[in-house]
């Protein structure tokens, strides 16, 4: 199998995978479990590119995965504004990677989750 199922049906996988990458995408830094993690980062890094291409068909791509949640974002003046998160995907953390061809995020182990156990992760963008 090429990807982790982690114990969902594929309905909620997906829905899972959403969120997480909307999170990542509005806070920029997220902590998660590492199986998570791994996972999150294939899609995370396709919507970036996406972000990339810039295009009218790569905004619907992103659109249709993307939720629709907002983002606080300060400009150079340093004033703040909300946006979606796929204007921030666009407009702010696509431009960032312009000329970076592929690992945009970064894993870093953190320890294990206290009451099971789990291997836990920061999952961020470089």
């Amino acid at each position: 199998m090429a990807y982790r199922k982690l114990g969902r049906t594929s309905s909620q996988r997906k829905a899972l995978l959403r969120d997480l990458t909307t999170d990542l995408i509005v806070n920029e830094r997220i902590e998660t479990t590492e199986t998570r993690a791994k996972e999150l980062r294939s899609t995370v890094e396709k919507m970036i590119t996406l972000g990339k291409r810039g295009d009218l068909h790569a905004r619907r791509q992103a659109a249709a995965y993307i939720r629709r949640d907002m983002a606080t974002v300060t400009n150079e003046e340093g004033e703040e504004s909300t946006v979606y998160a796929l204007q921030k995907l666009f407009n702010d953390v696509a431009p960032r990677y312009a000329e970076r061809q592929g690992g945009y995020t970064r894993i870093m182990k953190v320890g294990p989750r206290r009451g099971d156990g789990a291997p836990m992760v920061i999952i961020e963008l470089v």
